[in-house]
């Protein structure tokens, strides 16, 4: 027996010295060590990217980086030691590119592969992934793949995660290597398309499903059949995403109440899903979050939604048009908490709300709601956010506003709410963060020395009265983040403690009545991003402080003096827009922009006293999109180095003293001018050619220069004024790095304007794509009037006056169907007005006097409606609204030439060729009505029976009346 023991205590231990005999990664000291051929494969992947931030510098060949279970993104087996995750995920966004090695292949144990966040230049995802085959998690989320997702992914029959969100240039052909990943759990699609791909049934196959995001995939629906979702029930699914696609409602809502039975969160928004909601949502018993944002659903909710208990409903920007009593009525009060129905068409008076006992959040602002808030909204003391701006509620403010004590953000702007707020309005709204009551009727009248007891980052009185001083009460509120106040009545002057608001980075008090200096606080301003102090009575100089903001506007006041010292500043100004116009500045425009503004988009000088050259370093602007300097006295040429400004579009040096040639770069470099103002100065020489390269250009006003030679033939390259709807309608700036508004989703804009004569007298327009014209007057112009100006179907106004043009008008000017002002008076033009000029419909102004015009003028209600002072000075011209030509005096005058007599008819119009027409018309007409009746059997019968039944009828009718008639008279 113990014999036996030891026989078998030694097999135990050689057993287990055979195991240590093992070649395994495991060192003396128990910790894991890779192996070394997986280690090989990792240094190549590494090789194969351009590590920028110097994410991978564990990874290495040294000997203190050989253990390589040991690097970032690195997971080994504690048994085998095999590397089975690899994850650089996006916390090192776009900081790791290249390209992915195949030596990947050599990680056969890998599960876990997460290159997300990587830049890989637009390359195909490679194909040997797909033999990878232990993967069951696989991440490639925003890497900057492209081209097809190769079929091999279907090899990965054990993956449970797939991601390729985020990699917009994808595309998928053939999907169905997508029914083979049985064991898929998890699939984003996100931006990849599948538009090509019969789609649905394949994911039907996909039993285990618990997420499907298929965003933006360009998913349509006019594919899908029946046969497609019969039997389609998903019991795991969960959580379905179809948003951003062209789904319509012809079969989505019929897969959708099969394939999503069982799901808790649907996400159908921003498709093309119309008709009324379905009364089926109903039946889907686990739904708690429906998302049918941005579609074109009409009608109301159904009843059968009421049955669900909804955490989030989303229903905003469709067409919903019931009653929002009707609405409310038919949804569930128990646990909804975020409720949204903005950007719709409901009406009515606001419902009572109070059994919703859970809401938190609701959202009905963009509606057509009436009436005033009821008192028992007060009662809803769980809301959190309420959003009821733009729409037609009024009365007053709800006076026990207090009782909703968790409060946090109020919007009711833009409607017609009127009364007075007092501090018992907001006394108990601890937790208030953003208020907005703009565009109300709204008095504030709130004590000076009144302490509020919230915080507030957001605080929008637009429109309200806020008194003639400034609330004290703001200076507590340490964490306000944006001040809206203009249009607020305040006459007050500029207090010290509002530029020193800790947090304060979005101030407007334009539209005020404030006045004094502005304060010299440099030493305690903080760095703004918007400033608008713009139509107030500001005076004295612009402190260095005013130039520390993104945006600084201050248009519209007094402001006096240079604004030189801005060289002075030592440090480079983040300033994008800048707009001093309309003050009383004067002095030289500093020359010193090539190191203090780089990012500058929009600079208005306009109508202030400033004098001398325009500055060469003007020129290192290359962000500037508008120039302003019109109405100011600058002198001398322009400099060349604008011709570096190639983002400008709109570009205005009107009213000034500027000399010399225009420049033929304005025409080569600046190719995205949409305007060109440079009227009222002092340029001479012919206009350049190569101005008409400017394409995009809408407005080109070079009035009240010395210009002379020919008008340029090839003006019809401006695409603009050639087609229809080829602009855009404002002079609207959107920054695209804005952070102005953390509170929304919106974007600040900066809306431009630009002067022109417009209909004989001057006005600023800032609707650009509604106006579009050219005004060459006031020159020394000569030659005729090119022909090509017909081709300017959108041009709407045209002034060549005041120049010595010569020949007709042109004959096509008809084709101009949209011009509104046209002025060619005090020329040398001769000839008859052209028939075509009746045509121009929207035509209210017209001046054509002074020139040498002779014969009738044509005939229309258009052309007789001017005043004859749109005629004055042609001596032979005649008709109406001027004196009557002898042929409409004494009738058709006969002119004997002695081969025989001819008829001049008052009506061109009417001619031989017309009575010929006329007569084919009719004869041609005629037979084909005859022929069609004698061909078509059915048409002929129904065509004569027709006539019949008319004639019975009138037979009738006629025997009817006559037997009334003679009772009538024998009675």
């Amino acid at each position: 027996m113990e014999l036996k023991r030891f026989i078998k205590l030694m097999n135990l231990l050689l057993f287990i010295f055979s195991l240590c005999m093992k070649p395994t990664s495991v060192s003396a000291s128990g910790e894991v060590m890779c192996i070394e051929r997986e280690r090989q494969a990792l240094l190549k992947f590494k090789r194969g990217l351009i590590d920028d931030g110097d994410i991978l510098s564990s990874w290495g060949s040294g000997k203190d980086k050989r253990e390589c279970c040991n690097w970032v993104g690195i997971k080994c087996n504690n048994e085998s030691g095999h590397v089975i995750q690899l994850d650089l995920n996006q916390l090192y966004a776009y900081q790791l590119r290249g390209k992915v090695s195949p030596a990947l292949l050599e990680l056969q144990h890998l599960n876990y592969l997460d290159l997300s966040g990587f830049d890989f230049g637009g390359s195909q995802i490679p194909k040997f992934i797909g033999y990878i085959k232990n993967l069951t998690d696989l991440n490639l989320r925003n890497s900057n793949f492209t081209g097809n997702v190769p079929c091999q992914l279907g090899n990965l029959t054990n993956l449970v995660r797939l991601n390729l969100n985020g990699n917009n240039g994808l595309r998928v052909k053939n999907i169905e290597w997508l029914s083979r990943l049985s064991s898929l759990k998890y699939l984003d699609l996100t931006g990849v398309n599948l538009n090509e791909t019969n789609w649905l049934p394949q994911i039907m196959k996909l039993r285990l499903l618990n997420i499907l995001t298929l965003s933006d995939c360009q998913l349509h629906d006019n594919t899908l059949s029946a046969i497609d979702f019969v039997n389609s029930s998903f019991s795991s699914l969960y959580y379905l995403d179809l948003s951003k696609n062209y789904l319509t409602s012809s079969f989505t809502f019929q897969w959708l109440f099969n394939f999503t039975r069982y799901a808790n969160r649907v996400d159908l928004s921003r498709n093309q899903l119309d008709g009324p909601i379905p009364d089926a949502f109903g039946e889907l018993i686990s739904l708690d979050e429906l998302n049918l944002k941005e579609n074109m659903l009409h009608g109301g909710i159904p009843k059968s939604l009421g049955n669900l208990s909804f955490y989030s409903v989303d229903i905003s920007k469709n067409n919903l048009n019931k009653p929002l009593v009707e609405l409310f009525h038919n949804l569930s009060e128990t646990y909804t908490s975020t409720l949204d129905l903005s950007y719709n068409q409901l009406s009515g008076p606001f419902p009572d709300i109070t059994r919703f006992s859970y809401l938190i959040e609701l959202r009905l602002n963009n509606n057509h709601l009436r009436g005033f808030i009821p008192q028992s909204l007060g009662q809803a003391s769980s809301i959190e956010n309420l959003y009821l701006s733009h729409n037609q509620i009024g009365g007053k403010l709800l006076s026990n506003l207090s009782v909703f004590s968790q409060l946090e953000g109020l919007y009711v702007d833009s409607n017609s709410m009127e009364g007075t707020i007092t501090e018992d309005h907001l006394s108990n709204l601890a937790k208030l963060v953003e208020l907005d009551l703009s565009f109300n009727s709204l008095y504030l009248k709130l004590r000076s020395d009144w302490v509020p007891p919230f915080q507030l980052d957001v605080l929008r009185l637009k429109h309200c009265n806020l008194g003639h001083h400034f609330p004290k009460w703001l200076q507590t509120q340490y964490g306000l983040y944006e001040l809206d106040m203009s249009f607020a009545s305040i006459s007050d002057t500029l207090p010290n403690w509002l530029w020193s608001l800790p947090s304060l980075e979005w101030l407007n008090l334009s539209h005020n009545n404030i006045g004094g200096r502005m304060p010299d606080l440099s030493s305690e301003f903080h760095f703004h991003k918007f400033t608008d102090l713009s139509y107030n009575n500001l005076s004295g100089p612009i402190p260095l402080y005013a130039f520390r903001s993104m945006e600084v506007q201050l248009s519209k006041n007094m402001l006096s003096g240079s604004i030189s010292h801005i060289c002075r500043i030592s440090y480079s100004i983040d300033i994008k827009i800048l707009d001093l116009s309309d003050n009383q500045l004067s002095g030289e425009l500093p020359d010193c922009w090539m190191n203090k503004t780089d990012h500058l988009i929009v600079l208005n000088l306009a109508n202030n006293r400033f004098c001398g050259k325009i500055p060469y370093t003007l020129g290192a602007l290359d962000q500037l999109q508008t120039l302003h300097l019109r109405n100011n006295s600058l002198i001398g040429d322009l400099p060349s180095s604008l011709r570096n400004c190639m983002e400008l579009r709109i570009i205005d040096l009107g009213e000034n003293k500027l000399t010399g040639n225009i420049p033929a770069w304005i025409g080569t470099h600046l190719r995205n001018l949409s305007i060109v103002s440079l009227r009222f100065n002092k340029f001479q020489g012919n206009i350049p050619p190569t101005i008409c390269q400017l394409t995009n250009i809408q407005i080109l006003d070079l009035s009240r220069n010395n210009l002379s030679g020919k008008i340029l033939q090839c003006l019809n390259n401006f695409t603009s004024m050639v087609q229809r709807n080829s602009s855009a309608e404002s002079t609207e700036f959107i920054d695209p790095d804005d952070k102005y508004f953390p509170s929304t989703i919106m974007l600040h804009r900066y809306f431009d304007n630009i002067l022109v004569q417009w209909k004989g007298k001057e006005s600023e327009h800032g609707k650009l794509g509604l106006v579009k014209g050219i005004d060459l007057s006031s020159n020394k112009l000569v030659g005729t009037i090119p022909q090509q100006f017909s081709d300017m179907r959108s041009l709407v106004f045209l002034n060549l006056s005041r120049n010595h043009l010569t020949g007709n008008i042109i004959s096509n000017i008809g084709q101009m169907e949209t011009l509104e002002w046209l002025d060619l008076s005090r020329n040398h033009l001769s000839g008859e007005i052209p028939n075509s000029l009746a045509l121009l419909h929207f035509l209210s102004v017209l001046d054509l006097s002074y020139n040498n015009l002779t014969g009738k003028i044509p005939l229309s209600t258009q052309l007789q409606s001017f005043n004859s002072s749109a005629y004055a000075g042609n001596n032979q011209l005649c008709g109406l609204p001027l004196v009557e030509c002898p042929e409409d005096a004494h009738g058709p005058v006969v002119t004997d030439h002695g081969n025989g007599n001819s008829v001049e008819e008052d009506d061109k119009f009417i001619t031989r060729e017309f009575y010929i027409c006329m007569a084919f018309g009719f004869i041609t007409g005629f037979w084909a009505i005859v022929c069609t009746l004698y061909l078509k059997h059915s048409w002929r019968s129904t065509y004569f029976n027709f006539w019949k039944n008319i004639g019975d009828w009138t037979c009738v009718t006629m025997a009817i009346y006559v037997r009334r008639f003679k009772r009538k008279f024998q009675g």
